[in-house]
């Protein structure tokens, strides 16, 4: 699949490494490729999404069984925001000079968005305010406790139904969560359960819904809701103002002060958030 304008790689594939799940996705540096189970209509598959090696990615390779393999391209554009705006983000973005100086320095950036809107929430749940060495850690002890095997030695994140009915208890005993945060992770799986489709969501533009009903389960709040909100549902404009990251990457702002200071960038916040989040993960990087 051709890459509209190409994209900078390495950010790309540390955010992959960085976030893949122990038994569910694997990565190899030498030849860029990630390997992770993917949802189809026929049921979770093996498939492989082959970057290369290079600094600049113009062409991403999809392999997958023949069968899905169209399907299963179409999930991995999405994912890797092959078609967002980018284009229209950055020139907008160019105006504010701080974020002009990103987008010259990573032009293409995209936003990671997601193959499963309830395994991408679920995981943004493991993630609340722990570090993401510790959310990999969480999911693949959930992983490996409930997930089904998907070929190719991997196996697919647990379906929500599956945890609503494991209950709070066993999913704390599985994880080494808190309670607070094993009964968030348990109600959440109940409500995917029991009929919210983020991605249907998405596709019918209801994703502000969405988002409210996300913020109606305890132990679900802003910064949960607005993770999933920009990599689930859609929302180009989505912004994390409580995130320590982006606080730090802005010069250890207040809250308060990242919205205010974000103001200029609507409606493509979301994007303006990828160049923050990035550069600060590559400060003294040497060719970062």
């Amino acid at each position: 699949m051709d890459v509209p304008g190409g994209l900078p790689a390495d950010p790309l594939r540390r955010f992959l490494v960085a976030h893949a799940v122990p038994g569910a996705e694997r990565f190899d540096a030498a030849t860029g490729t990630h390997e992770r189970v993917v949802p189809t209509a026929a049921g979770p598959v093996a498939a492989a999404v082959v970057l290369g090696a290079g600094e600049r990615c113009e062409r991403v390779l999809v392999r997958a069984p023949v069968p899905v393999l169209g399907e299963v391209a179409g999930l991995v554009r999405r994912w890797l925001d092959l078609d967002g705006g980018v284009a229209a983000a950055e020139a907008h973005l160019r105006a504010d000079p701080a974020l002009a100086a990103l987008v010259a320095a990573r032009p293409g950036l995209r936003v990671p968005r997601s193959v499963s809107g309830a395994e991408t929430a679920l995981l943004t749940v493991l993630g609340q305010q722990v570090s993401l060495a510790a959310a990999r850690t969480f999911a693949g002890r959930l992983v490996a406790a409930h997930g089904r095997p998907a070929g190719e030695g991997l196996l697919a994140f647990p379906d929500p139904g599956a945890l609503a009915a494991a209950g709070p208890d066993a999913l704390r005993a599985v994880t080494g969560l808190t309670g607070a945060r094993s009964r968030a992770l348990h109600a959440l799986a109940e409500l995917l359960a029991g009929g919210l489709d983020l991605d249907a969501a998405r596709e019918a533009g209801e994703g502000p819904a969405a988002r409210e009903r996300l913020l109606a389960v305890r132990g679900v709040g802003p910064w949960t809701a607005d993770c999933v909100a920009l990599r689930v549902l859609g929302e180009d404009d989505a912004f994390l103002p409580g995130d320590l990251v982006l606080r730090a990457a802005m010069g250890r702002v207040s809250p308060a002060q990242a919205l205010a200071r974000a103001q200029g960038w609507r409606p493509w916040r979301g994007y303006a958030l990828l160049h923050l989040w990035t550069a600060h993960a590559f400060a003294g990087v040497t060719g970062g």
